[in-house]
């Protein structure tokens, strides 16, 4: 099977989405190709990876270890089944929508040639109130967490030029990884998995340190 880019998607700032009426950049639209590089620290820095797209909340979205979100096409198709609608590429805020490749099977750590550009997978993306408010779907939160297949943010590790119809080459996996929804598990929920993300040492000092008090707060001491 053909793995390639089908849609390459950028936003601009827009009211009218954000539950609050502040803007959003969640509403993504096609375009022929974009420039992706490092966007730097998550405050302060670029906001997405993305040359000419945005990312407004910065205090949650954005940074060096979100600067590029990943969908697949079939994970879409599934979603539209299940909502009774058409599902746009780009709906789910995501810069590039993918065919044939298993992004919710993707490694943390593993890295991808797209295009000019290497991207490394960074981890699951968190559902918030602006996604919900966007698909407009009761429980959307509820229901995206419980399927538990988020997509894929990724670092720029490597910058460069990533086009509709690019190939999508799998270059490196780590032995033994975390998988994208086994991270997204540890951070909404699950003990075990919490604890294996936190010894794999994959998150960032801020989402580290935040897991590990969850972790502490959950875990039994002796008296």
């Amino acid at each position: 099977m053909d793995v390639y880019i089908r849609s390459v998607n950028v936003g601009r700032p827009r009211p009218g989405i954000e539950p609050r009426g502040r803007d959003t950049a969640i509403d993504k639209r096609p375009v022929a190709s974009v420039e992706v590089r490092d966007p730097g620290p998550k405050r302060g820095g670029l906001g997405s990876g993305v040359v000419e797209d945005d990312v407004v909340a910065r205090r949650h979205h954005g940074g060096s270890r979100q600067a590029v979100y990943a969908v697949a096409r079939e994970e879409l198709d599934w979603w539209a089944a299940e909502v009774g609608r058409d599902l746009h590429d780009g709906v789910f805020g995501e810069n590039l929508t993918t065919v044939g490749l298993d992004v919710d099977a993707a490694v943390v750590g593993e890295r991808w040639r797209v295009g000019t550009a290497l991207l490394e997978v960074s981890g699951p993306r968190i559902p918030c109130a602006t996604f919900a408010a966007w698909m407009g779907e009761r429980g959307w939160v509820r229901r995206f967490t419980e399927r538990g297949r988020t997509g894929a943010y990724l670092s720029v590790v490597q910058p460069g030029r990533i086009s509709r119809g690019d190939p999508v080459e799998v270059v490196s996996r780590p032995a033994g990884g975390l998988t994208v929804p086994e991270v997204f598990r540890g951070l909404t929920g699950d003990l075990d998995l919490a604890r294996r993300v936190l010894d794999a040492g994959i998150l960032d000092d801020r989402d580290h340190a935040t897991l590990e008090r969850k972790v502490a707060r959950r875990t039994p001491t002796d008296h």
